[in-house]
Parts: structure tokens; C-alpha cells; sequence
């Protein structure tokens, strides 16, 4: 399952390298990285409204079209040799901004059937989903003030641990609204992006003194 994994992630940059050079021809350098991280935010509106009127097959179809603009955003900025720090700090507040637009949608349809019980469950899986983006943050901010030299592929296993990254959260999500089972996605959400925010912080709080 991991070789598996690793294949279709190598897939996938690989696709978007080849886009991003294109585009980069076709635009003659002048779309830049954060155009794409931004076109890719603002398109989270219009599926938000598609979630809310439930056009739910359809937002999924944007949403994976749409989820890839992460990885050509990355791809454009090597490209253009234009990667940089804030980039990845734009990347990924960008990230955090989408998952409040698609929970909305969300949280809209669900509350128009759903018991109050449901709403509080979109509200946790929100709430954690946000908590797992925030340890991994402060986390980073932490390892930095205590001057703790780490190798990239150990950073990654430190803060990249846990079932529900942002990636799979956005796969259940999918998943939900092409089954039309958007209560299950948000129960899931909600158990595993908890227990992913906790098993970083305790991965983490362990490489502090």
C-alpha cells in the first residue's frame, strides 16, 4: 500500500510538472505560483455554493480537479525558481481557508435534515481538522527555538504523522459527496483528525527537552 501510495503521489507530480510547463510557456512566465495558489482558493467558493444547493457529484469533480492546483502551484514556483518561504506560508494558509469554504457548504446542507447532534459533530470535525494544521505549526515554531538540527525526511515523519493529513480529509470529503454520505465523512473527520492531532503533539512534545 505504501509503494502504491508513492507511485501515485510521483504520478501526480509528474503530471503537474508537465502542466506547469506549459502553462509557464503559454503564459510566457507570467502566471505565477501564487495566481494559481490563489485561483485555486477563490474556486472553493463556487463549490461551497455546489455543496450547499447539493449538487454534491458535481462539487466532487471540483474539488479533484481542483485539489491539484496544490501541487502545480509547487510545481510552477520550481519552475520559475520563484519556491520560497513565503509561499509555503501563503500554501498552506490558503489550505486552511478552503476547508473553512468547503465545511460551510458542508455545515449549510447537513443542518437542513441533520439532529443538533450532527451539527456539533461538522463543527468538531472543523475544529480538529484545524488543530492538526495548528500542532504542526507550533510544532515546527517549537523544534526552530530549541535550534534542533533534523533532516528533512525526519521533519517530514515528525510533523507529516497521523491518518488524516489535509489530503485524506479532502479524499473523505470526495468520497461523501459522490455517495451522497456526507454525515459518515464528517464522523470519520471528526474521530480521525482528533486522534491525528494528538499523535503529532505527543511525536512532537517527545522531541522536546
Amino acid at each position: 500500500m505504501y509503494k502504491g501510495k508513492i507511485s501515485i503521489r510521483s504520478f501526480v507530480r509528474l503530471l503537474m510538472r508537465r502542466l506547469a510547463f506549459f502553462l509557464n510557456r503559454f503564459f510566457k512566465g507570467h502566471l505565477t505560483p501564487n495566481m494559481v495558489t490563489y485561483i485555486g482558493l477563490f474556486i472553493h467558493l463556487p463549490i461551497a455554493l455546489l455543496i450547499v444547493y447539493r449538487f454534491n457529484f458535481l462539487a466532487a469533480i471540483f474539488l479533484i480537479v481542483f485539489g491539484l492546483f496544490d501541487t502545480l502551484d509547487g510545481e510552477l514556483a520550481r519552475l520559475q525558481k520563484k519556491d520560497s518561504v513565503r509561499g509555503m506560508l501563503l500554501d498552506a494558509s490558503t489550505d486552511r481557508f478552503k476547508e473553512v469554504i468547503i465545511f460551510s457548504g458542508i455545515a449549510y446542507q447537513i443542518s437542513q435534515t441533520a439532529s443538533p447532534v450532527m451539527m456539533v459533530l461538522v463543527v468538531m470535525a472543523l475544529g480538529f481538522s484545524l488543530t492538526v494544521s495548528y500542532v504542526k505549526a507550533k510544532g515546527e515554531s517549537a523544534i526552530a527555538l530549541q535550534n534542533k538540527s533534523m533532516s528533512h525526511q525526519e521533519l517530514n515523519r515528525l510533523f507529516g504523522g497521523g491518518l488524516l493529513s489535509f489530503e485524506v480529509r479532502m479524499v473523505v470529503v470526495i468520497i461523501g459527496l459522490i455517495l451522497n454520505q456526507l454525515d459518515i465523512a464528517i464522523i470519520i473527520i471528526a474521530i480521525f483528525a482528533a486522534t491525528t492531532a494528538v499523535s503529532r503533539l505527543i511525536r512532537i512534545s517527545n522531541k522536546l527537552t
